[in-house]
């Protein structure tokens, strides 16, 4: 799932979760290169936007917090034309950036589509539009030598950092090895164990929390106030919320897609198989596994498998007399359940789930892997 939404500027504020980490950087000694890491959807990738623009900020006030947002640096920024800003993100990622910074006159794929079937057939993008290419790491880096245009610090954003292919992670690595003066490294990963532990030990690491539930509820229902067209209950929102597995800025794209009616946006498609598959385990020794498969196998592999371990951890959770974290208003039905799970089954699941999370992005038939997991979710039910 995307990590950012639209960028207007109600929503180029620092998230309230995300301050403690804004207020721990101190921007007149700030590291070569920060590693920005935590769960997709918490608002890290407009986390890094502001600090990239306080980074490139020429403010002197100093009764002023950066950025400024009113210096020639901060306006460049802002209009997507600061040229000591470079962002290296992957074709499907580049309207994320500010003003959509990207050549308007070439018509970006919409996210969800494709031109391209895999075995099972289902739509898949193409591999090379979710990875960031060599040619334009290589440009990026050798660029480095040069001073930067205004005299003041260079940043590079990569987002995310899990979509560097190999090659370009070791181009990167020779960078943060020896970084050029007054350039930062501004890197973000959502699954930190998919870093080159060798990238990982060059930067400083910054962890970006997910906020607790009511934290979260009560920014997006102050974000729920621009889409006047969007009426739901607080109740539905909630359900939303614990569905995407409280991740705000994801349930916020989420509703706003629900606004434009757009039934083929990716998030629309993962919500749609979140609930679908959701009530499938609900079943239990009863589910259909087939059916399931059938049904849910065109939404993202690694969302489809995140609803399984949120799943899980709470079914786990619940059988060795905890709460429920991750769906509470479905705590009822998981406390049915885990009178009738056999633990060591479960327990072997558990670890077939984190298995399949390893290999993920691998290209396998994801309706197989799919089938094999919810059998055996269906046997932890059966003698």
């Amino acid at each position: 799932m995307s990590e950012a939404v639209s960028h207007s500027a109600v929503y180029r504020v620092i998230a309230p979760w995300l301050q403690p980490v804004w207020e721990h950087f101190n921007f007149d000694s700030f590291p070569s290169a920060v590693l920005i890491h935590g769960q997709s959807g918490v608002g890290k990738f407009e986390f890094a936007l502001q600090l990239a623009q306080a980074l490139l900020c020429e403010s002197k006030d100093a009764s002023h917090a950066k950025p400024c947002n009113q210096c020639e640096a901060c306006h460049w920024f802002l209009s997507a034309n600061h040229p000591d800003f470079i962002a290296l993100v992957p074709e499907t990622h580049r309207s994320l950036l500010p003003h959509g910074d990207f050549d308007a006159d070439v018509e970006t794929p919409k996210k969800g589509r494709s031109s391209q079937t895999d075995s099972d057939g289902e739509a898949s993008e193409k591999k090379e539009k979710k990875n960031i290419a060599i040619e334009e790491a290589r440009s990026a880096i050798e660029g480095l030598s040069i001073g930067s245009h205004r005299g003041g610090n260079r940043v590079i954003l990569v987002y995310p950092l899990e979509a560097l292919r190999p090659d370009s992670a070791n181009t990167l690595l020779k960078s943060l090895e020896e970084p050029p003066s007054k350039t930062i490294f501004i890197l973000l990963a959502n699954r930190l164990d998919r870093v080159l532990p060798t990238i990982r030990s060059r930067c400083r690491l910054v962890s970006a929390p997910r906020p607790d539930e009511a934290d979260g509820l009560a920014w997006l229902t102050k974000q729920l106030g621009s889409l006047p067209a969007l009426k739901l209950s607080r109740d539905a929102v909630k359900e939303m919320y614990n569905e995407l597995g409280g991740v705000p800025y994801d349930v916020l794209q989420a509703l706003k897609t629900r606004a434009s009616l757009d039934e083929k946006d990716e998030l629309t498609i993962a919500l749609q198989a979140s609930r679908y598959l959701l009530q499938s385990l609900a079943q239990g020794a009863r589910i259909h596994w087939l059916e399931t498969a059938e049904k849910i196998h065109k939404a993202r592999y690694s969302e489809l498998l995140a609803t399984m371990q949120r799943w899980t951890a709470d079914l786990q959770s619940v059988a060795q007399q905890g709460v429920t974290r991750y769906y509470p208003n479905r705590a009822e039905m998981i406390h049915g359940l885990a009178i009738q799970v056999r633990l060591p089954k479960l327990l072997r699941f558990w670890k077939a789930l984190l298995q399949a999370r390893r290999h993920e992005t691998h290209p396998l038939a994801n309706r197989i892997q799919l089938e094999a997991l919810l059998s055996q979710y269906q046997q932890m039910f059966e003698d």
